[in-house]
């Protein structure tokens, strides 16, 4: 293990070195520049030639060359940031096959930050949401074993359906361990739920778990049923929900922002992965004031909807700062049935601020008190079925209730502020 560790260092360090060299190369206009940077390389080149040759001549055990350098290939891929991987022929084999009905998992989002597994969020319902799994718990071991790499780890946390496994987590926030055992089962949710007025309010609310196929049209028909009994604001629930289909999530911003506006556009360092995403979801005006909820488990798709609703001014933000998980990655296929998964751009929303790594900032900040987070632990562990038909109001939802009330109260003498003009280039 300490060899490995060591060699992919190693590459991690040669390779990052030579990408440097001949990026440079590409921009150096001199003869003696492009010469210089190409005896670098290949002084690098010669260092890891001689340190492979030692490997396989001295080392205490015999290491096939294949070993090597596929060891090598995925240290490289994993220190570049936790989503980019090299993928051996198998693994990628495992992705492309459909394994419904024969391998069963937990319903967890997990990444890898710093060399730790973290939880992004756990789906309502499942495996992980019964056992109390929550947003920035750390993974420090499964079924005994530490593993740092993802997928490494998604490969020890899913298996056939009813079978068990055991996971050891650390939580920041009370400094604590905790051994858990949990019973894989095939995952199916419903992605748009507790559709309901809130008790004595007028105030429509609406949960989104996840995007996934159909959740924009199950979004507008929950919002058209709530317009119907004449709701005068609404809360769209996002927390907890870690992404998944990036259409579904630009068609539901569609319906809060308007049509034919940016919703979120991506930048590279190659022209075509430079694009913007506009949306396309034809629905009529909201007259009404929008709160969004967001928490440290909103990633991805929900960062999406939340900027766009952000930059657009068309609702509030409420909760915590969400958690930052947006970017591009491209699967690249390779001619010996391996393939490389690579970071190739980033999300930004419409006025050109990073979602990755920094989040969306809420722009009314509620935290959750002590009982509000034991409670919502509790709602979390059952599917949204098992649940009575109403929402618990905790302290963000009753805060989104005041702030709807407030701006309808002063709505009449309101001047709303033009969108930034940058939007719609």
């Amino acid at each position: 293990m300490k060899f490995l560790r060591a060699l992919r260092t190693l590459a991690a360090y040669f390779v990052v070195m030579a990408f440097i060299v001949i990026c440079l190369g590409n921009q150096i206009t001199s003869s003696q520049g492009r010469e210089n940077t190409r005896n670098e390389l290949y002084e690098k080149l010669d260092i890891f030639a001689s340190v492979l040759s030692l490997i396989q001549n001295s080392y205490v055990e015999q290491v096939s060359s294949k070993d090597l350098i596929l060891g090598a290939l995925e240290g490289t891929l994993s220190s570049l940031d936790p989503y980019s991987q090299f993928l051996k022929p198998e693994l990628y084999k495992e992705i492309q096959i459909e394994t419904d009905g024969e391998f069963g998992g937990l319903g967890i989002e997990i990444v890898v930050k710093e060399n730790i597994l973290v939880v992004v969020s756990a789906l309502p319902g499942t495996p992980a949401a019964r056992v109390g799994l929550r947003p920035d718990d750390r993974i420090i071991r499964i079924d005994g074993e530490m593993i740092d790499d993802l997928h490494a780890a998604v490969n020890k946390l899913r298996g056939p359906v009813n079978t068990k496994v055991e996971i050891t987590i650390f939580r920041p926030s009370v400094k604590q361990y905790y051994n858990l055992e949990l019973v894989r089962e095939k995952i199916k949710i419903d992605s748009v739920v507790d559709v309901c007025m809130l008790p004595k309010t007028s105030v429509g609310y609406i949960r989104i778990i996840q995007f996934q196929s159909g959740t924009a049209q199950d979004f507008i028909k929950s919002l058209e049923k709530l317009e119907g009994q004449n709701i005068h604001g609404l809360i769209i629930d996002l927390r907890n929900n870690p992404g998944g289909l990036l259409d579904e999530a630009i068609r539901v911003a569609g319906v809060l922002i308007g049509e034919k506006n940016l919703v979120v556009y991506t930048q590279g360092r190659l022209p075509e992965q430079n694009v913007k995403k506009f949306s396309e979801e034809k629905f009529h005006p909201i007259s009404y004031p929008v709160v969004i909820l967001v928490n440290r488990g909103s990633a991805s798709g929900s960062e999406v909807v939340a900027g766009a609703v952000q930059d657009w001014k068309k609702g509030i933000i409420l909760g915590e700062t969400s958690f930052g998980k947006a970017s591009v990655q491209s699967l690249i296929p390779l001619k010996d049935g391996s393939a490389v998964r690579l970071t190739t751009a980033r999300y930004y929303t419409p006025k050109g601020r990073l979602i990755h790594e920094k989040g969306i900032e809420p722009d009314v900040e509620v935290k959750l008190t002590k009982e509000d987070i034991l409670v919502f632990d509790e709602l979390q562990r059952k599917s949204p079925q098992e649940r009575s038909e109403d929402v618990y109001l905790d302290a963000q939802i009753l805060r989104a209730v005041t702030v709807i009330t407030e701006s309808n109260q002063s709505s009449e003498k309101q001047t709303v502020t033009p969108p930034d003009s940058r939007l719609s280039q």
